[in-house]
């Protein structure tokens, strides 16, 4: 038996971008995979463990924003 990771909505920031890693079914709406923001998630898909946190931004992306910071 694997060890299962799951993330619960109390580790992610209502605002902060998430991916739905599995079709999710609930009475009123079906979530596709892709990424969401997490307070539009129902509780169960993060019960079930289909959330998962983004990795960081890495690249020209990340380059810029620390560019804007430092002045």
């Amino acid at each position: 038996m694997g060890i299962e990771h799951r993330q619960y909505r109390q580790s992610f920031l209502p605002t902060q971008v998430v991916e739905l890693r599995q079709i999710c079914f609930t009475p009123g709406r079906v979530f596709e995979p892709g990424k969401y923001i997490a307070g539009d998630l129902p509780d169960i898909a993060f019960e079930m463990g289909l959330v998962d946190a983004l990795p960081p931004v890495r690249g020209k992306n990340a380059e810029i924003r620390d560019k804007k910071r430092s002045k």
